[in-house]
């Protein structure tokens, strides 16, 4: 299969990896020829023959499942050119002689690809966790006897019993089913759930409209079914999609990318510097042979960051494992900086910026309107009538109407709360959760805020019978026996529905004639509370039920009804997303609701959350727009509603042309495409696919946009500070090439020796650089626009520094070398005797010289954090860590410097405090010189 420039499948190649399975005809033959091929019948398989058929078509999983291998995960270890150039680097210092160097870079190489390792493959780990959490069981009819067994062991021919709750285990055509209602919304993107059927379909039938067959990992919301199994595994609908995903190579980020330029652009230096000195002391010079051989050795020790790769691998990893403590699991490093760019987010509604918790707002009853506070399922509230409180009497018939006709129940499950992961609780803590249609439960809860307890209401009203909901009917009808022992029946359901049923309403405990204007009435409070967007119902009772239909009910009991009022419902927005997007907004960041609800009730959420201008289309006018309108208006458009999960793709790719960094969320196995292809794919952890899972770069574990928001801050903190330390260390070793250069064109030698550089790039460097990878967020770090896609780490500033301060330590310390190597400023000439009788009083020498050198460019690297920090508006104590990492610097700098061993390894001899006060001059005009640069960069680059 082909994929596009970056490696990832587009709509298209997805629609077409799909064909073969979109055409395929289990539902519209009839259940005789399904037979005969699967050679099975209603009665299921033989053991036997299951067995056999689970050898020929393996288990009934997709292959996404599998995960990353170990070897892979390895091997993308040593993907950098940077870790290449530091391997050629030990080769070339083992080949010369230089052991403790080889050994040295030798070891900071298995450092960088084990952390990596452990990094990626912890992540691939939490996400195969996530599946493990959810195994799933299937009942099936093996020998004539049902069974439960693992879903994994389903093969063709099976015949399986769901019920409401399950995810179906495999593709399979119904036989039979009661009131079944499926969610398909993994699948196919509905957020209605399906009515099945057993009918037999036209060929043509679209996947969304085959209402005889039931698909693998979409959910019963209700009712009952048995179904014949025709397709397992790899060979179900969403086995199709996940691997065509397996099939579209991994995309590399923009990060990725220029570290692997600077990789190759670092090693181009080192060659043509090295070549350079080569021509100059061959030709030029009369240096021996072996001493340009040294220079150049030295030349490239200094020119390659060492530190850079660990460091920057360390940063990625604590800004992955932050993000994780707020619920954003990384799946691949190099996306936390990724991140930092993006400057659209496109995001579903439900569960995400909504609770994905119906709640009952408003009732109709008595002529009035009430309004219902509280939010979610929490049973806390109040009835509210102009503001005021009033008593839930008012309301108590229509409460009672929604908790009876109603199959909700109460369950708990046990939570580990001792905070492990070992999913054994140390404290074990029940937890009272609802089990049932979300619609039902907002119902149930609106009864408990007014006081009524289930248990005891079903004991005083035991259910006699009931006729259930259909998408034909639109209506729910239960009937119970009351207190006095009389029948009597309760109806819920669309509100035109139980109107044309009623003839009489309940105003103030009395029944009233229900006339034409009243109807009118209510038909015109219906209407305004959809306007609102609430989801509405109607209700009604019987209480004059025969005896005789009580026990076994039928249509003929709805008829005669009372209207009792109507419920309006909404999925409230979660409370923190207002703050979320307006956060977003701040930075530079626009939101888009992809939803497939309907555009007012999108555009009521839009409106409460505080998007931008609240501009909707809608699927079918997405469809009708051509590729160039589209382009016009996507920027300007906040809601697109109705949408099925091609559009996304098609709104994703438009955006992305228009030079936009997207973040894309989904959870559905039909947005695993426009996640895979997003420059930040995000799944949801708790309603999401495996298949999109695999497809996505970062899975939040609470499905919540705030933490989106979290962790594009928490991008933009770690970009900040990978620039951060990347400014740092080039600057750093830029000061030590051009300083050796310098040093041989003018004929001294080395004016550092390599393990010397060594040193400072590991340890000196390495060791601050590590802790302003926890550097706090800048103050306007959610203030600013997003950067620019095609801006990179380095930014013509950051070179500007490079070379600025390249040349601003070779000025500072090449007359250090010279004092202490000649015992004059200038070779020839001791200015310092001449102006101010200066004696140095000690004996030069090159060890001497090369140990000022290599301990100034020490305490020149930590002036210069400071002056890099400053800029992002962090104090000197804002990073505990930077701190104690300066510190640590300094006494090993010391222990070099004072102990034998040191001494020996490092071939430096011991300073004086003549020599630390040369040092401290020289750094204190360093310092002035970085402040006059910085204020006339200023002047011509943007502050970062």
């Amino acid at each position: 299969m082909s994929t596009d420039n970056n490696g990832s499948m587009s709509q298209s190649e997805y629609d077409d990896r799909i064909e073969l399975s979109a055409g395929s005809d289990w539902h519209s033959r009839p259940l005789t020829d399904i037979y005969a091929e699967l050679e099975t019948s209603e009665e299921g398989l033989a053991a036997a023959q299951a067995r056999e058929r689970l050898e020929r078509y393996g288990p009934n999983k997709v292959e996404a499942e599998a995960g990353t291998s170990l070897l892979r995960i390895l091997v993308e270890q040593y993907s950098s050119a940077l870790i290449w150039v530091l391997i050629v680097a030990a080769i070339v210092m083992a080949g010369v002689g230089h052991t403790i160097d080889a050994a040295v870079i030798t070891g900071i190489v298995i450092f960088i690809t084990l952390f990596g390792f452990v990094q990626d493959y912890r992540a691939e780990q939490s996400v195969q966790a996530l599946k493990e959490m959810s195994t799933t069981y299937a009942i099936v009819r093996r020998d004539g006897e049902k069974r439960e067994l693992d879903a994994t062991k389903l093969v063709p021919g099976d015949v399986i019993f769901v019920e409401s709750g399950d995810i179906v285990p495999a593709d399979a055509r119904l036989l039979e089913e009661s009131n079944l209602r499926v969610d398909e919304a993994a699948l196919t993107g509905e957020s209605v759930g399906v009515s099945k059927e057993t009918n037999q379909v036209d060929e043509g039938t679209s996947l969304a409209e085959r209402k005889n067959t039931i698909y693998k990992d979409t959910v019963v919301e209700r009712g009952s079914g048995t179904a014949v199994v025709v397709e397992t595994g790899p060979e179900s609908e969403i086995g199709q999609i996940a691997t065509a995903l397996e099939e579209a190579e991994d995309r590399e980020t923009p990060f990725q990318t220029e570290m692997d330029r600077l990789g190759k652009i670092i090693a181009g230096v080192v060659v043509g510097a090295v070549a350079i000195i080569a021509v100059a002391e061959l030709i030029v010079g009369e240096t021996e042979p072996l001493q340009v051989f040294l220079t150049a050795v030295g030349i490239a020790v200094s020119a390659v960051p060492e530190g850079l790769p660990a460091v920057v691998t360390l940063s990625l990893a604590l800004g992955a494992r932050r993000m994780a403590e707020q619920n954003a699991l990384v799946r691949r490093l190099p996306i936390v900086e990724a991140l930092g760019s993006v400057d659209v987010i496109c995001t579903d509604k439900t569960g995400t910026l909504t609770e994905e918790e119906m709640t009952v707002q408003r009732i109709a009853a008595n002529r009035e309107v009430y309004e219902v506070t509280g939010s979610g399922y929490d049973t806390e509230g109040e009835f509210l009538q102009d503001g005021e409180a009033t008593g839930e009497a008012q309301v108590a018939e229509i409460l009672r109407c929604g908790m009876l006709c109603n199959n909700v129940d109460r369950g708990t499950r046990e939570r580990d709360t001792d905070g492990d992961e070992t999913g054994v609780a140390d404290t074990e803590q029940e937890e009272r959760t609802y089990l049932g249609d979300p619609t039902e439960i907002a119902l149930f809860v609106a009864a408990q805020k007014a006081g009524f307890d289930h248990e005891e209401l079903f004991e005083a009203y035991p259910r006699l019978g009931e006729i259930e909901f259909t998408s034909a009917r639109k209506r729910m009808t239960t009937v119970h026996e009351t207190p006095d022992g009389d029948p009597v029946a309760y109806m819920k359901g669309a509100p035109e529905t139980v109107l044309k049923r009623c003839d009489r309403e309940l105003i103030d405990g009395s029944f009233v004639e229900l006339t034409d204007e009243r109807r009118e009435a209510i038909e015109a409070q219906n209407e305004d509370f959809a306007e609102d967007a609430l989801r509405v119902m109607g209700f009604a009772y019987r209480p004059d039920v025969p005896t005789e239909q009580a026990t076994r009910p039928d249509e003929t009991v709805e008829h005669d009804m009372v209207f009792l009022g109507l419920q309006g419902m909404l999925d409230p927005p979660r409370p923190e997303v207002t703050n979320a997007l307006s956060g977003c907004l701040n930075a530079g960041i626009n939101i888009v609701m992809i939803t497939g609800d309907n555009a007012v009730t999108a555009r009521s959420v839009g409106d409460e959350i505080g998007l931008r201008s609240v501009t909707v289309i809608s699927g079918l006018e997405l469809e009708e727009m051509s590729d160039d309108r589209l382009a016009e208006v996507v920027e300007d458009v906040d809601i697109f509603a109705r949408t099925s999960p091609d559009h996304k793709t098609r709104i994703l790719q438009t955006l992305q042309a228009e030079g936009h960094t997207v973040a894309m969320t989904g959870d559905g196995v039909n947005d695993a495409p426009a996640v895979k292809n997003a420059d930040v794919g995000v799944s949801m952890g708790i309603r999401g696919t495996d298949v999109t899972e695999q497809a996505s770069d970062i899975v939040l574990l609470d499905d919540n946009f705030a933490t989106i928001r979290d962790a594009v801050k928490g991008g933009r903190r770690i970009f900040d500070n990978v620039r951060k330390f990347v400014n740092y260390l080039l600057s750093g070793n830029g000061g030590e090439v051009t300083m050796i250069f310098t040093g041989s064109m003018l004929g001294f030698g080395l004016v550092i020796t390599p393990i010397q550089i060594l040193f400072i790039n590991i340890v000196t460097d390495g060791i601050p650089a590590l802790s302003m990878g926890v550097d706090p967020p800048a103050k306007d770090i959610m203030d600013r626009d997003p950067r620019p896609p095609d801006e990179g780490v380095i930014t013509d500033r950051i070179v500007t520094s490079i070379v600025g301060i390249a040349v601003f330590m070779t000025i500072c310390l090449l007359p250090l070398f010279t004092l202490n190597f000649y015992g004059e400023l200038v070779p020839g000439y001791d200015v310092l005797e001449a102006v101010a009788g200066w004696n140095p009083g000690y004996e030069p020498s090159r060890e001497l010289a090369q140990t000022v050198v290599f301990t100034g460019f020490v305490v020149f690297e930590i002036v210069r954090i400071q002056a890099i920090r400053y800029r992002y508006g962090l104090g000197l104590f804002t990073n505990r860590w930077l701190v104690i990492a300066v510190a640590v610097a300094v006494t090993l700098q010391l222990l070099v410097l004072y102990t034998s061993t040191g001494q020996l390894l490092f071939d430096v001899e011991p300073l004086a405090l003549v020599h630390w006060l040369q040092i401290g001059v020289a750094a204190v005009v360093f310092a002035l010189l970085m402040s006059l640069f910085v204020k006339v960069q200023d002047q011509y680059f943007e502050r970062y």
